[in-house]
């Protein structure tokens, strides 16, 4: 009988079975990793996708069976894991969970670790699951980003994604058919090698740095080591998620821990499918509903970017932070996070997805003078909203133009899971996302290929065979 949370969790893990798995599960698991890659294969040319290609290659040891995404390389599992984790996460447009970003951390130990195993495309999705479902309750448990006391939002002073060193643990050890003990050890392992919590010195300090809150690429190497020390017969710290004083919580330097919705249910109940959302924009989720009543507005009036005047935003209410306020964009990463830059962009009218993020545009002059005619301001009910419910992210925006103020307002950003209408993206939504993320790395028959691959990945029997799609035009040209 498990005692620990850990223990309960590593149990969780071992039993997890595709036969038993939800519908939704199964969906949104495949609808993460086909997002995923295409996330991964628009970043490619970017700086932070570029350093995490090479690194990988400088750490993968030479040939390999892992493949990194968009480049057609095979390195080791530790090389792959830590290049697509980077890629991943490089544009910002990756699926958002509690407590945050969870794929980019959870995801690639088990796609390099199924390309080593061979393993097929149900042990995959089982992997890819349980680490979601263990990351969100972990996420629960603990402080959050828009906690609110007394009526004002309260963001915690220590706050990251390291807690997602548990999920990526488990998941690489479950492609690997490791028995509860063994991850029950893994977990007890990762906990006490996570990553620090740095998010919140990010926030605070601009030009931030361009590693991110968390770097993906080092949290999977943390996953690996544990779960390899684990087999080699390492021991773990078991009561490391028990103990509120000298454990997980004091390392993470939480200050709410609450522990109940790591384990209540687990197993019988799948609660992430709730609160999985898929961003269309590649920029801090703060931004989206703005944007999404501005579209509204200048496609409805077709108004055109110099013919605007101001533009005023009210926003969410912790954002008044140094890395959002940031008017000084001299990176892609930069533009990811600046709220006047971000808005800027916007009105653009660029289709999203790695469009966006063009030098041409983002360093462009039409950007950076509408940039100056842009203001923003905390939205006056930002508390009230958002505890009515947690996916509301409400936003007003007033566009001055010929003379008239158009005004608009969200409460919910498209891509969450929000109890309007239309809000969620659709599958065909998410699914044509990625070809267009795709579009001009990979040639169309591959693109069609791992639609058709992920979205039926159940019937996987080859995952190399599978990843191989994600080599770019030149590398098969070379190979021709």
């Amino acid at each position: 009988m498990s005692t620990t949370i850990i223990e309960q969790l590593a149990e969780f893990s071992a039993d997890t079975n595709y036969a038993e798995l939800p519908a939704e599960v199964v969906e949104d698991t495949k609808l993460i990793i086909l997002d995923s890659i295409g996330c991964a294969l628009a970043s490619t040319e970017q700086p932070k996708g570029k350093a995490g290609i090479d690194y990988g290659r400088l750490t993968g040891g030479g040939t390999g069976p892992a493949t990194i995404i968009g480049t057609g390389d095979k390195v080791s599992v530790f090389g792959a894991a830590f290049a697509n984790g980077e890629l991943i996460n490089t544009l910002d447009m990756d699926a958002i969970l509690p407590p945050g970003h969870v794929c980019p951390y959870v995801l690639p130990g088990a796609l390099a670790m199924a390309e080593q195993e061979r393993a097929n495309g149900k042990t995959l999705i089982e992997a890819v699951a349980l680490a979601h479902e263990m990351s969100y309750r972990l996420g629960k448990a603990m402080d959050y980003l828009r906690d609110t006391k007394d009526g004002k939002v309260m963001p915690p002073e220590i706050y990251g994604y390291s807690s997602t060193v548990f999920g990526a643990t488990a998941a690489i050890l479950k492609v690997k058919g490791a028995d509860a003990n063994r991850i029950a050890h893994g977990l007890g392992l990762a906990g006490s090698i996570a990553p620090v919590q740095s998010q919140a010195a990010w926030f605070q300090h601009a030009p931030s740095s361009t590693i991110k809150y968390l770097q993906a690429g080092i949290l999977t190497q943390a996953a690996f080591n544990a779960a390899f020390m684990s087999e080699l017969g390492h021991r773990g710290d078991l009561i490391l998620l028990d103990d509120r004083q000298y454990g997980f919580p004091r390392f993470i330097g939480t200050k709410r821990w609450e522990p109940a919705p790591i384990t209540e249910a687990l197993g019988t109940e799948w609660r992430f499918p709730a609160e999985q959302g898929y961003k269309p924009y590649p920029h801090c989720r703060i931004l989206h509903a703005l944007v999404d009543a501005m579209t509204e507005i200048l496609d409805t009036h077709d108004i055109q970017p110099d013919e605007i005047e101001h533009i005023k935003a009210f926003v969410e209410g912790f954002v008044e932070q140094p890395v959002w306020l940031n008017r000084d964009v001299t990176t892609a990463h930069d533009a990811q996070f600046s709220i006047a830059h971000g808005l800027a962009v916007g009105a653009h009218r660029v289709k999203p997805g790695k469009d966006w993020m063009n030098p041409d545009l983002i360093f462009g002059e039409s950007v950076m003078s509408l940039m100056d005619r842009v203001t923003h301001a905390v939205h006056p009910d930002y508390v009230k909203l958002l505890t009515g419910n947690a996916a509301s992210r409400p936003a007003i925006i007033e566009i001055t133009a010929r003379g008239t103020t158009f005004r608009g307002e969200r409460r919910y950003p498209r891509g969450s899971k929000a109890p309007e209408e239309g809000v969620a993206l659709t599958v065909d939504e998410i699914i044509e996302k990625f070809r267009h993320n795709a579009d001009g790395v990979i040639p169309a028959e591959q693109i069609e290929r791992l639609v058709d691959g992920v979205m039926t990945l159940e019937r996987c029997d080859d995952i190399p065979a599978l990843m191989a799609a994600t080599a770019p035009v030149s590398k098969i040209q070379a190979a021709a």
